[in-house]
């Protein structure tokens, strides 16, 4: 048992840095399982870290205590478990559930301050640019009050329509 034991855990180990080079290639011959309710879990983290501490388990328990065969199995197998579950809650689960996307809608420009780039006429169209956390974006503009704006000019974003940005000038 203890070769089952060092196995697992070492083949675990491995198999966890093949994970971390090899990642999302794996995780797409997993993804069909993740497909069924209740099999989200299965990832080749969760999997590695199941295996791992299974094995590193077993060879603890065996080394340190007067367990039968059957019970060292069993209480292995329920730690590598337990393990698993701990690491897909604490680490798979919140990282799934983390945004990282720079991307953002449009509609939630309104509010936002910006600079006129190309001079805006009173009835048509200029651009404005708005300074994000991510970057600078420049979209189309019009004026929401059908004034001319100037480049240069400070404005806010009133409303969003059509994929046109209506602003108007600040007043300081």
């Amino acid at each position: 048992m203890e070769t089952l034991y060092w196995s697992c855990l070492i083949g675990g180990a491995l198999f966890a840095v093949i994970g971390v080079l090899f990642g999302d290639l794996l995780d797409g011959l997993l993804e069909g399982a993740a497909d069924f309710p209740g099999f989200d879990f299965l990832n080749t983290t969760v999997v590695a870290s199941v295996i791992t501490i299974f094995g590193g388990a077993g060879i603890m328990l065996s080394k340190y205590t007067e367990l039968d065969t059957a019970g060292l199995l069993f209480l292995s197998l329920l730690i590598g478990l337990l393990g698993g579950v701990l690491v897909f809650f604490a680490y798979i689960k919140p990282a799934r559930n983390s945004e990282m996307s720079t991307g953002f809608s449009i509609k939630e420009l309104t509010g936002k301050m910006g600079e006129i780039t190309i001079p805006v006429p009173e009835k048509g169209y200029g651009e404005v640019m708005i300074k994000l956390v991510s970057g600078n974006t420049v979209h189309t503009a019009t004026s929401f009050e059908a004034k001319p704006i100037l480049a240069g000019a400070q404005v806010v974003v009133v409303e969003v329509a059509d994929g046109v940005l209506h602003v108007a000038e600040l007043d300081y």
